[in-house]
């Protein structure tokens, strides 16, 4: 019988194979929507927790500095906001507004008539292939958005306990039907900073790929598998890896 980290690295490389359709019977079975997860545990509620307050006092302090030099480059360089906000969904149905670097231009949101202007593409199926050329962004932004800079008000985010440092990416509420029937388990975690579609290929995944990921994510959560993301990340910021 594998054990929890075995079944970690077991559903990571068989969330990534084959396109099996994400609503059928097969994945509801794998992952059942009314038996609890290691995301109901007393851990992953308080020392999860825990570390994510601690994580975020420190970065954010230590990310002022540049993050003024980034707020002055937006400023000087396109008309508009320094950041960006949206609503998405978090834990248990949740909806809480997320902060992010604008990296568009003042005007994209007129341009684009979806919930997420800052992000979206024409329609939400395209949202996972932002890496497409998309003449919106600004100069700053691009840099902002290859080295995933842009992300770092999140942290206040984080602090605050919408997000986790690790987790599922939040998605706006127009988004939740393309999870099918692995919906539920996006909803039994925290959104994150990072999370296995960051080091997976991110914006070169699709939604189906997407929702198994978070699915053996939640079912198989502990402190170590969130760790070895966030080890992951590192190269995967560096390395660009599905970089939008």
């Amino acid at each position: 019988m594998l054990n929890r980290n075995e079944a970690f690295d077991e559903s990571f490389r068989v969330s990534l194979q084959g396109a099996s359709a994400v609503a059928q019977s097969t994945s509801t079975r794998d992952f059942p929507m009314f038996a609890g997860t290691p995301t109901d545990s007393w851990r992953y509620r308080y020392v999860k927790r825990a570390i994510d307050v601690v994580f975020s006092l420190v970065a954010i302090p230590a990310f002022a500095l540049p993050g003024l030099m980034i707020a002055a480059a937006i400023v000087l360089t396109s008309e508009g906001p320094v950041f960006y906000r949206e609503e998405r969904i978090g834990r248990n149905g949740r909806a809480f507004r997320i902060w992010k670097f604008r990296t568009m231009s003042q005007d994209a949101g007129r341009q684009i008539p979806v919930a997420d202007p800052e992000l979206g593409e024409a329609e939400l199926d395209l949202r996972m292939q932002k890496h497409r050329p998309n003449p919106r962004i600004t100069p700053v932004g691009a840099f902002l958005r290859t080295w995933s800079l842009d992300e770092f008000p999140q942290f206040f985010n984080v602090l605050r306990g919408d997000m986790s440092l690790i987790g599922p990416r939040p998605v706006v509420k127009e988004e939740l039907h393309l999870f099918g029937n692995l919906r539920h388990c996006y909803l039994r975690a925290t959104p994150g900073l990072s999370g296995l579609w960051q080091v997976s290929g991110r914006c070169h995944l699709n939604y189906e790929k997407r929702a198994r990921l978070d699915a053996a994510y939640v079912n198989t959560w502990s402190l170590r598998s969130d760790f070895d993301i966030l080890l992951r990340t590192i190269p995967a910021v560096l390395q660009h890896n599905g970089a939008c």
